[in-house]
C-alpha cells in the first residue's frame, strides 16, 4: 500500500467482510513519510481471486500472524474495520499469547465489542444472490461495479458469503488473552450495528487504556471521514500528520 525503506512505524489494515486490501489504498497519500501502510489480502479476491476463501476465523488469523512476526522490528499497529476488527483483535491476541509479542495499538472500527456482536435477522451467508447484493449495496463499502455484472458476481460472491459465515459464527473466546496494548474503537454515529453501548464492550479486552470515538456517518463513515480518522489515529501513535 505505502512502502517505506526505513519506517518509524507500521500500520496493518484489515478489510471488512466482502472487502479487499485495495479499500485502504486511498490512505497512502495521506500518511507522512516514515509510516508504512500494509493491508491484509484475504484469499478469494483481487490478486488471490483463484484461491478458496477462508472458512473460519482461525484460517484468516494464522497466516496474518506468521506474516506479522518479521514486522515487529518496528512499532506495529493494527486497524480493522467491521469483520476486520475481529480479525485484527484475534491476531493481536495470538501474537501476545503464542509469541510474547505486542503491537503498539489496536484500532477497531465499526464493530461491536466481544459479546455484543449483532445477530442478523437472516443469514447473508446463505441468502439468495439478489438479497445479498441488495444488502451489500445498502451497506456500501463494496465495489458496486462488480455487483451490477452477473459474470463478476460469480467470482465475487463466494468470498463474500464465506466472510459472512465467519462473521455469523464467530464468537470471541472469553478465556483468551487480555491485551496489554491500548485499544481505540471508532464508529459511525448512525451505524445501526455498532452504537456507543456495544462499542464500549471492547474495553475489557485490554489491561491498557481504552478510548471510543464517534464520527459522523454510518457503517462506512471512514470513507467520508478519512482525514479526521487518520489525524486521530496518527496522533495516538505519536506521529505528526502529513502536511
Amino acid at each position: 500500500m505505502k512502502p517505506s525503506a526505513e519506517p518509524r512505524t507500521r500500520i496493518v489494515c484489515f478489510p471488512h467482510a466482502g472487502g479487499a486490501a485495495s479499500f485502504y489504498r486511498a490512505w497512502g497519500p495521506s500518511l507522512p513519510d516514515g509510516v508504512e501502510l500494509l493491508a491484509v489480502r484475504y484469499p478469494g479476491r483481487e490478486d488471490r481471486l483463484l484461491e478458496p476463501p477462508a472458512r473460519t476465523m482461525e484460517a484468516l488469523v494464522a497466516p496474518v500472524v506468521a506474516e506479522c512476526l518479521p514486522l515487529l522490528d518496528r512499532p506495529l499497529a493494527f486497524f480493522g474495520h467491521s469483520m476486520g476488527a475481529s480479525v485484527a483483535f484475534e491476531a493481536a491476541r495470538r501474537l501476545q499469547e503464542a509469541h510474547g509479542a505486542r503491537i503498539t495499538a489496536l484500532f477497531v472500527s465499526g464493530r461491536s465489542g466481544p459479546g455484543r456482536e449483532s445477530v442478523p435477522e437472516q443469514s447473508y451467508a446463505t441468502a439468495p444472490d439478489h438479497e445479498l447484493v441488495r444488502h451489500l449495496k445498502e451497506l456500501g463499502g463494496t465495489e458496486t461495479a462488480a455487483l451490477d455484472h452477473p459474470d463478476l458476481l460469480e467470482l465475487v460472491l463466494p468470498a463474500v458469503r464465506a466472510d459472512y459465515r465467519i462473521v455469523e459464527e464467530y464468537r470471541a473466546d472469553p478465556a483468551g488473552a487480555v491485551l496489554d496494548v491500548p485499544v481505540v474503537a471508532y464508529y459511525g454515529e448512525a451505524d445501526a450495528d455498532a452504537d456507543a453501548g456495544s462499542v464500549a464492550a471492547w474495553a475489557p479486552v485490554t489491561r491498557a487504556s481504552f478510548t471510543a470515538r464517534a464520527f459522523e456517518g454510518g457503517h462506512f463513515y471512514l470513507t467520508d471521514q478519512q482525514a479526521g480518522l487518520l489525524r486521530d489515529l496518527l496522533s495516538r501513535l505519536g506521529v505528526p500528520a502529513a502536511d
